[in-house]
């Protein structure tokens, strides 16, 4: 590699806008190196995300912040700022923030690698071709596949489908050979990543295009486990249900299913996709698969939620049992149906139900892994612990990586990218420790 481009980066939001960053430094000619702080850079490279409110304040104030920390640097690194925010606010964006020395939209990636060398360089990119092999930012044991972009769903309170546009499936040969690059660069996870990716293929007149996409998959030598993220209701009829059940490892019995809410009315107000309610989507897939663990997602105070409605929603977490999930309070993005809606939730009493129904589920969670403890089950592991030599953090098959809990593993033979046996010694709310054997 001549001359890299020395690159630090920032991603935030989505494990799809992850492979958009890693994608796009893969690409630049010459190469990158990526340096661990921004004094050491020749770019900095901010990738945002403006899903909702929240996201866009995070991604805002890293600009910010950033802008402030190099701006007497000298030289001064290069600023690019990519991903959803731009998309969504460009113009404004540019008026308020001419720090910035680089824009690049999710729709600019086979642009932005010259554009961040020619920001460096000066002139035209120079160096070697475009390499195009994507730069790993994850661990080494897993990294994410992104097999679509966008979405033809039309949630009320999404954002997407304007910022990332409609559906857009990737070729099933070309997800394959990244596939095979992947583990033979020593990945031994793959972990699936779409809007939906039950919707996979939908665009490109596939039939049964994510199941057809993972039996291409689940044979491919080096890999130890294939995991399936975002997996809409609607797209979990009884025929794909019965493949889960029937696939086998690597498949890891692992699903994230986000069902948003549970009362019929308030899913009629979310415009979610028609479906089987939620109770029979996961009595549908436990019966093809008794032990699977499903993570799930809900939105509280989304307009027209009662406490009636809510209490329903609270009766479903507790009897449903399910190993993880996450809860969002209702947030009224600008240009979504949702944030004209009538029956509006205070924000207030929409944290607090958050509050609530995260601690139905932390007892439940507790229940769950207390019953690993003495069972002896492969942990994947990820990277030495910050603050505990010897101590490393990992994942069991059920733990998705950063969205989950994890498991802390100590022992023979416990290092970044190992898969180890280990004994499940203790656990906690959501994390689990454990004793590899050597």
């Amino acid at each position: 590699m001549k001359n890299p481009i020395k690159v630090y980066c920032v991603s935030l939001g989505c494990p799809k806008n992850r492979v958009d960053v890693e994608t796009m430094l893969g690409c630049v000619a010459g190469g990158v190196e990526v340096v661990a702080a921004p004094e050491s850079a020749d770019v900095v490279v901010i990738n945002t995300c403006s899903f909702i409110a929240p996201a866009v304040e995070e991604s805002v104030r890293t600009i910010v912040e950033t802008a402030e920390a190099i701006r007497d640097l000298s030289p001064r690194p290069k600023l690019a700022v990519t991903g959803c925010l731009p998309a969504r606010y460009g113009e404004e964006l540019r008026r308020e923030l001419p720090e910035v020395d680089i824009w690049g939209l999710p729709t600019e990636l086979d642009v932005l690698p010259d554009r961040l060398a020619r920001a460096v360089r000066g002139g035209g990119g120079g160096g070697e071709p475009p390499h195009g092999q994507r730069l790993i930012s994850t661990p080494p044991g897993y990294a994410y596949v992104k097999i679509a972009e966008g979405c033809n769903h039309a949630c009320a309170y999404c954002t997407i489908p304007s910022i990332r546009g409609r559906l857009a499936s990737r070729e099933a040969g070309e997800i394959v050979r990244e596939a095979r690059e992947l583990l033979y660069r020593g990945v031994s996870e793959l972990v699936l990543v779409a809007q939906d990716l039950t919707a996979y293929g939908r665009d490109l007149g596939m039939k049964h295009g994510l199941r057809r996409l993972a039996e291409s998959l689940l044979g491919l030598s080096g890999l130890a486990r294939l995991r399936l993220l975002y997996l809409y209701p609607s797209g979990i009829d009884e025929e794909f249900a019965r493949f889960l059940g029937s696939a086998g490892p690597p498949l890891v019995p692992s699903f994230d299913i986000p069902f948003q809410h549970v009362h019929p009315d308030v899913l009629a107000a979310m415009r979610r996709p028609r479906s089987a309610p939620p109770a029979a989507i996961l009595e549908r897939v436990r019966r093809h698969i008794p032990d699977a663990a499903i993570r799930t997602t809900f939105i509280t105070g989304f307009p027209g939620e009662t406490p009636r409605r809510f209490q329903a929603l609270c009766d479903f977490v507790a009897a449903s049992r399910l190993h993880n999930v996450g809860v969002f309070p209702f947030s009224p993005e600008e240009g979504t149906r949702a944030a004209t809606l009538p029956g509006r939730v205070s924000r207030k009493e929409a944290l607090r139900r958050r509050e609530t129904l995260m601690a139905i589920q932390a007892e439940i969670s507790a229940e769950i892994l207390s019953g690993y403890v003495g069972r002896t089950m492969p942990v994947l592991v990820d990277a030495p612990h910050p603050e505990w030599p010897g101590l490393f953090v990992g994942r069991t098959w059920f733990q998705a990586p950063e969205v989950d809990g994890v498991t802390y593993v100590s022992g023979p033979g416990a290092a970044p990218g190992r898969m180890v046996t280990a004994e499940i010694v203790e656990s906690k709310n959501y994390d689990l420790v454990a004793l590899a054997d050597g």
